[in-house]
């Protein structure tokens, strides 16, 4: 996997956390804390293990030793807005960790603070293993949305270059652009007339 595609998994990521969010925005505190079946009991429960799952992970991966001290308060925010704030601003973190990535640094060993051991992991092999859980638990989040009124977004795409002017809204939202993410070289052509 080459340096660009974790930046590009990196802005997915923040991108699905963005619409997961901003469709949550539309229940009410009392939805949000409702239980729900899940390997956590509520939506905002999910949610927010998500966002702790990135400090933690994170703060490794930018050298830091938060360790288990990012469960502290399994839900710092119980709120939506404060939530999506905080996510969004792990999301940049991520996202800014990825964009200075190359061959060499993706094999560099990550030291990560477990309390009672140091884990030691390719920051590759971490990267992938943070995307992963974060892609499980969304869809966790998804499914609970489901049994709401509120329609859950569409997050099982990655970037289908037709689809570019549907995303443009969300995109500009969170500052992003398809040439910033895929670079000149993968920039998408535009459409042709007939």
């Amino acid at each position: 996997m080459t340096p660009d595609l974790f930046h590009a998994q990196a802005a997915n990521n923040a991108w699905s956390n963005h619409r997961l969010l901003k469709a949550c925005a539309a229940l009410t505190p009392e939805e949000l804390a409702a239980p729900r079946s899940g390997f956590f009991p509520s939506l905002v429960a999910t949610l927010n293990h998500i966002l702790i799952v990135d400090w933690f992970y994170v703060d490794a991966l930018e050298g830091g030793w938060l360790g288990p001290a990012a469960w502290a308060n399994r839900v710092p925010h119980p709120d939506l807005p404060g939530l999506h704030a905080a996510q969004a601003a792990v999301d940049r973190r991520l996202l800014a960790h990825c964009a200075g990535l190359d061959a060499a640094r993706l094999a560099e060993v990550v030291r990560v603070n477990r309390a009672t051991r140091v884990q030691e992991e390719r920051r590759d092999r971490l990267l992938l293993h943070l995307f992963q859980h974060q892609i499980h638990h969304r869809g966790q989040a998804h499914a609970m949305l489901s049994s709401t009124p509120v329609k859950p977004p569409q997050l099982d795409e990655f970037y289908p270059a037709e689809e570019a002017p549907l995303r443009a809204a969300e995109f500009a939202e969170l500052g992003f652009s398809e040439e910033a993410i895929w670079g000149a070289a993968h920039a998408i052509p535009p459409a042709r007339t007939a």
